[in-house]
């Protein structure tokens, strides 16, 4: 978990920005749009190629019927989190294992049955909204039986008084905890190695209403499972 400064940062590095100003919409872009989707959470991941390698993972195992659940939330990571995962971890992790610094790993060389749990990390019962939670958040059960701390974050950076905003935008982010939580003070937070730090990911799409449940989308910048980097 980061202190407020920190999920400022990642805001800024985000390439789509959710911004909760209203109720009845959903933002990403920049655009508003309507959240209502007329379909399951599995046909509205069918039309974006965002999700195209969510898709192919979903398919191999089986998994539509988890994802179109009744009642759920679903916490999308895109193709770019599964790039990350594979490139940043996988790949590393055997380069240190095999002393190769040149060893390539591309996606089709993963266990997909090893990615069940990981993917059912990003399911949850029930219906999470934003409007739903504070910056202390809620600890939530996946199904993959772990608990995340899910919150909304406001935006210091945001001069409400130059915008058409009347509160600070809200910002959905999504964590793992490593152990128990991360204190909010600073200084304690120093105190922990970062290998016992919790992650945490932004949400860059919020609020889309499927006939079936909730989906929120995972930033570009995330790594499929949470995973730390290796050293």
């Amino acid at each position: 978990m980061k202190k407020l400064i920190q999920y400022t940062c990642l805001l800024a590095l985000s390439i789509i920005l959710l911004q909760a100003c209203k109720k009845d919409n959903y933002i990403v872009g920049g655009s508003l749009h309507n959240p209502k989707y007329n379909g399951t959470t599995y046909e509205y991941l069918h039309t974006n190629r965002l999700f195209d390698t969510l898709l192919i993972v979903i398919d191999k195992l089986g998994m539509k019927d988890e994802i179109n659940a009744n009642n759920t939330t679903f916490f999308a990571p895109t193709n770019y989190c599964f790039n990350n995962y594979v490139k940043q971890i996988v790949q590393e992790r055997k380069r240190i294992q095999q002393n190769d610094e040149n060893l390539v790993v591309n996606f089709n060389d993963l266990d997909l049955n090893s990615l069940r749990d990981s993917i059912r990390a990003y399911i949850f019962p029930g219906r999470i909204v934003l409007d739903s939670l504070d910056k202390n958040g809620k600890m939530i059960t996946a199904m993959d039986g772990e608990q995340r701390l899910v919150r909304s974050i406001e935006d210091p950076s945001v001069n409400v008084g130059g915008t058409n905003f009347t509160d600070l935008p809200k910002y959905l982010f999504l964590t793992k905890i490593y152990g128990t939580r991360d204190p909010d003070n600073l200084d304690s937070l120093k105190l922990i190695p970062d290998s016992q730090k919790d992650e945490t990911s932004i949400i860059q799409t919020s609020g889309i209403i499927t006939n079936n449940g909730v989906l929120h989308v995972m930033s570009n910048y995330h790594i499929l499972t949470f995973a730390k980097l290796p050293k």
